[in-house]
């Protein structure tokens, strides 16, 4: 970071905020991996009812939480979506194609590339069904679980994926090789997850807004002398609840409330790279 040249963000801004929400088809004849309640005595159980409905919860009801938040405020999101859910829950990426968000690449259904039996095949499809449901093919990719292969990029190169957000190495978006052509590692906020922080660590909501805070307050200082991007990634299961909305809108006006910050999604924040690289 300290030998690079100083980039400019639309708007002389300090730092550019995309809001990320992963919307997810979790299969209920499969066992659910993610997990809120553990199976009982550690036994896989399919179907796995209580962790199936939690996340259909999240596709019900805290989804339509999160999207009247953003809306209220102007705001839009980009949405890592499995493709099947265009079909399975319609009017969902119905909402979210109305609300001019932005769908990005998440896999077919909820599951690890690792366990795709044709990756190639998972890829090349979920870009078709996202491209003919939105009318405009996706630019941007995050792995289901964040979960990639060693040959994961050059097949994302190849169908036409231009950003991926699984490489969670960087405050500016970095350029890596494929087989089939560059493509952008955008950065992405992986500590400040929702769900690392809130399933993975156990940790109390307010301790959530409390490092939203602070990540940004640092990055924001440091973006006078260099431009910073942050990620806010959340999930309709896990920030959508009635608990835990309220944090999810102070974070949001917390930040608005500062000059010099341009709230964006990731496919704008690729367009701006991708026109300053080649510049």
């Amino acid at each position: 970071m300290p030998h690079r040249s100083p980039l400019t963000l639309p708007g002389a801004a300090r730092i550019a905020i995309y809001v990320v929400v992963n919307v997810e088809d979790w299969d209920f004849r499969k066992p659910i991996v993610r997990q809120y309640v553990p199976s009982p005595a550690a036994v896989p159980v399919v179907p796995d009812v209580q962790n199936w409905a939690w996340h259909e919860y999240g596709l019900r009801v805290g989804f339509w939480r999160l999207l009247e938040a953003l809306s209220r405020r102007g705001l839009k999101a980009s949405a890592p979506i499995n493709a099947r859910l265009c079909e399975s829950y319609e009017p969902v990426a119905r909402a979210m194609l109305e609300a001019d968000w932005e769908l990005v690449g998440h896999g077919l259904v909820q599951g690890a590339m690792h366990a795709v039996s044709d990756q190639r095949e998972a890829i090349r499809s979920s870009m078709r069904i996202l491209r003919d449901f939105a009318g405009r093919a996706p630019k941007g990719w995050l792995g289901p679980g964040m979960a990639e292969t060693a040959e994961t990029l050059d097949l994302l190169a190849e169908a036409g994926f231009r950003y991926v957000c699984d490489w969670a190495m960087d405050e500016h978006p970095v350029e890596m090789a494929t087989d089939y052509g560059p493509i952008v590692a955008m950065p992405y906020s992986l500590e400040t997850g929702d769900l690392p922080m809130m399933v993975a660590h156990h940790h109390e909501s307010e301790a959530w807004l409390r490092r939203l805070r602070e990540q940004f307050d640092r990055l924001y200082a440091e973006g006078g002398m260099q431009p910073r991007i942050m990620s806010l990634s959340v999930h309709p299961y896990i920030m959508g609840v009635p608990h835990r909305i309220g944090y999810f809108e102070q974070a949001l006006d917390y930040f608005a409330r500062h000059e010099g910050v341009w709230f964006t999604m990731a496919g704008e924040i690729y367009d701006w790279f991708d026109a300053a690289r080649r510049s």
